[in-house]
């Protein structure tokens, strides 16, 4: 991609990331258009030497394009009626899920915990051409008001079973009446199951499965949509 198309804002958060490290756009097709993602091009010089396994609640998950971000980056892409809907994306790394959503029509903010997350999101954003997007910081510990959503959206949020219930006070607190969330997960992941049992108490759960061949093997993405249970 030729940089000198950003606008200016993005063109310069893109040269001061570039100092610090490798950078590439990746492409991605969201139902009849293309979005552009900003990625880390050598994650093991982004890691500095040290163990992704080591500890795994201080990988980097957002840096990665996760099987399960793509999946739910063609639902959300392919849904109609999108004019004038709202949809909020948690923790949302580099943003695939909801770049596809703005493509598709929705207003679309995307929430992260760190700055330089969403410096990744804005010129993935301005490169795709979208102007719909908003960006904010979100603790999932103590989760601040975003507003209220016709539509919550993640994938792979479930790394640990102590962010079950942040995330079940980030659905109550953003979502609207009559709203709807769609999350993705790689079936191997195994503390899903027992999320969507806290969850159903709550909520409605749809489930849908997407197997994608990878590197000789078969993925299969677990999709979930969720809907409020009327009281």
């Amino acid at each position: 991609m030729d940089i000198r198309t950003l606008p200016e804002e993005e063109r310069k958060i893109y040269n001061r990331i570039r100092k610090k490290y490798k950078l590439i756009f990746d492409k991605l097709k969201a139902g009849d258009n293309q979005i552009r993602l900003l990625k880390i091009a050598d994650l093991e010089e982004f890691l500095g030497g040290k163990d992704p396994f080591a500890n795994v609640s201080e990988f980097p998950f957002w840096t990665r394009l996760w099987d399960s971000a793509m999946v739910l980056a063609y639902v959300l892409a392919g849904q109609k009626k999108t004019a004038g809907k709202s949809l909020f994306e948690i923790k949302a790394g580099l943003g695939a899920p909801g770049l596809a959503a703005a493509s598709a029509g929705f207003d679309v903010t995307l929430a992260d915990e760190e700055d330089i997350i969403m410096d990744f999101q804005k010129v993935s954003a301005a490169a795709s051409g979208l102007s719909n997007i908003n960006f904010i910081r979100l603790d999932w510990q103590n989760p601040r008001e975003a507003g209220l959503f016709d539509v919550l959206a993640g994938a792979e949020l479930l790394s640990r079973d102590d962010l079950f219930q942040p995330l079940l006070n980030i659905f109550r607190l953003c979502l609207k009446p009559g709203g709807e969330i769609y999350l993705a997960h790689d079936e191997r992941r195994q503390n899903l199951f027992k999320f969507l049992e806290l969850a159903q108490d709550d909520f409605q759960i749809g489930f849908k499965k997407q197997v994608l061949r990878k590197d000789g093997n078969d993925v299969t993405v677990v999709i979930n949509r969720l809907r409020p249970r009327r009281k």
